[in-house]
């Protein structure tokens, strides 16, 4: 495997972890959205991941020694399925016959576990890159 086929995995693993973060952001920041433009509470989003290569190991090993670009990328963002949150709140304007308001399927402390995980898979993607970095480096200066 070449070095810069090592910087693309790195890279495409930065960038989906960014991309999970942002979403994870945009369900913390829509915890409390009782009514979204749909009119509908707000549902929480997940990110689904994938790797760029398919098939058997064997199939990824002959890839990875061709130095064919692997990695990681966002297969999708989707809907959370869980129910949504009723509060009863009688006074809220989104209040049913009931008295009960339907809250997001948000879990804050969940969310900031998410949050962690891919803060920390980002930092090994960083370090992986560093480490790739640091060895090619070395490289050059025995090539003196």
């Amino acid at each position: 495997m070449s070095f810069l086929s090592s910087f693309n995995i790195s890279g495409s693993g930065l960038t989906a972890q960014k991309f999970r973060m942002d979403v994870i952001s945009q369900n913390i920041a829509n915890a409390q959205v009782t009514q979204t433009e749909a009119g509908t509470p707000y549902r929480r989003k997940m990110v689904v991941l994938k790797s760029t290569d398919t098939g058997s190991f064997q199939n990824a090993l002959n890839s990875a020694v061709k130095a064919n670009k692997q990695g990681v990328q966002v297969d999708a963002v989707v809907d959370d399925p869980s129910d949504l949150v009723p509060v009863y709140e009688p006074s809220h304007p989104d209040a049913n016959a009931d008295g009960y308001v339907m809250y997001p399927n948000v879990n804050t402390a969940q969310e900031m576990t998410d949050m962690m995980a891919a803060s920390r898979a980002y930092e090994a993607n960083v370090t992986a890159f560093n480490a790739t970095k640091s060895i090619v480096m070395k490289a050059l200066e025995i090539g003196r």
